[in-house]
Order: C-alpha cells, then structure tokens, then sequence
C-alpha cells in the first residue's frame, strides 16, 4: 500500500514538472515572437542590396549616377585643358620676355662744361692727376678728380699719404672715393673724388693736392691753386 503511494506521489510530480516545463516554455516562445516582430531577416545578394540603393537614390533626389567611363572623360578633359591654359599662359610669357621692347631714345651724355679755373692738373712721368670741378654739397667740398698712366710701368698709390693743403699752408684733413689702388701701364682714364669737410674752408679761396707713388716714392704729383672760394 505504502509502495503504490510512493508511485502515484511519483507520477504527480513528473506531470507537474512536465506540466509547468511546457507552460515556461509556450510562455518564452510567445515573449521571443512578439520580441522579433518587424525584424526581417537581411538580403545578403550584393545585386538586389544595389539594386534596391539606386531605387531608394533615385526616389529620394532624382540623381543619376554617371558611368566610369563619362567620368573618366570628364576628368582628362579638364586635366587637357588646365595642362593648355597653363602652356599659352607661358608661351605668352616667353614671347613677351623675347619681344623686343620699345625703342627709347639714347640718353645723350652731357659734358659738363668746366667751370672757371677748371681743369687744374699735374703731370709726372707720365702719371697724369686733374681736378675737373669743385662744388659744395652735404657739408663738404667734393673734387672730381682724374688719373691716368700713360707710362710703361704701372703706378700704385697709397691715398692715405695724399697731402690737401691750403693757400696758407695748412692741412686739410679728405677722404678719397673711387681712385684706383693701381694706375696700369698705358691705361685707362680712372674717376673718382675727393671730399674735404666745409668747415675747414671758411676763409679758404685755394687749396693744393699732392701725391706719390707707394712705396717707391719716387714721382710726385703736385696740383697746386685749385679755387674753392665760394
């Protein structure tokens, strides 16, 4: 009696676990559907994925997608036409580096005419020193001065030993600009000037230069009653 108790217990239970098992179950499908409803499982075929993109493009904007051959042509078109703009913009250059331009009128070189007393020049062995004018400018007394060497040796000089002296013997201090360090044999005339500060000439109406040669020494260059009375 007591064995067929046990049993019935037995059977009573499994249908109750089996009973609510099946109910946990339909309970947890319908939960899953009602979770998955609206969701679609992917198209995986590239064709209709693209197919379906240009449909949607095409709804929303009205767009039309080129072909890659179109672009291609239109890309090497204007490539064509930056690479010609580009070629005549330098011709044009070229072309106007190599246009002769317009003819100008030659400067004429005006001599100018020497003033009174002008030139005041010394001659030594052939080494030629002239003074061609004399004038007022920035606070100094400018001498434009000329050199040249028509002897067959050539002629250094040192200008720190030129000696610029006036009509009562005293020195003047000057500064020599563009006088050649070396006069050549038989050579060219050579320019340049020399200034003296104003302000030692307020009661000078004459003044002298005299120069040598260095380091010989040997010929000297005296130009004497240079006027520079103002």
């Amino acid at each position: 009696m007591k064995i067929n108790s046990t049993i019935l217990l037995t059977l009573i239970l499994l249908t109750l676990m089996l009973g609510a098992g099946s109910v946990s179950a339909l309970l947890g499908f319908n939960m899953g559907s009602s979770a998955l409803k609206g969701v679609t499982t992917p198209d995986g075929r590239p064709t209709t994925k693209f197919t379906s993109s240009k449909t949607a493009n095409a709804q929303q904007g009205g767009v039309e997608l080129l072909k890659e051959e179109d672009i291609l042509k239109i890309v090497k078109s204007r490539i064509n036409d930056k690479a010609k703009s580009a070629k005549s913009e330098k011709v044009a250059e070229d072309e106007e580096e190599i246009k002769p331009k317009a003819k100008e009128k030659p400067q004429e070189v005006v001599e100018e005419k020497p003033l009174p007393g002008f030139p005041v020049a010394a001659e030594n062995e052939g080494v030629l020193l002239s003074v061609q004018s004399a004038r007022y400018s920035g606070g100094d007394l400018i001498l434009k001065v000329k050199m040249q060497n028509k002897g067959a040796d050539s002629v250094r000089f040192l200008y720190s030993f030129l000696d610029v002296t006036d009509e009562k013997g005293r020195t003047l201090s000057a500064i020599t600009e563009g006088l050649p360090a070396e006069l050549p044999a038989n050579g060219p005339t050579f320019s340049g000037t020399v200034s003296i500060p104003t302000a030692l000439l307020d009661d000078v109406k004459k003044i002298s230069l005299a120069l040598t040669d260095y380091p010989a020494q040997k010929l000297k260059l005296q130009v004497s009653d240079i006027p520079v009375e103002r």
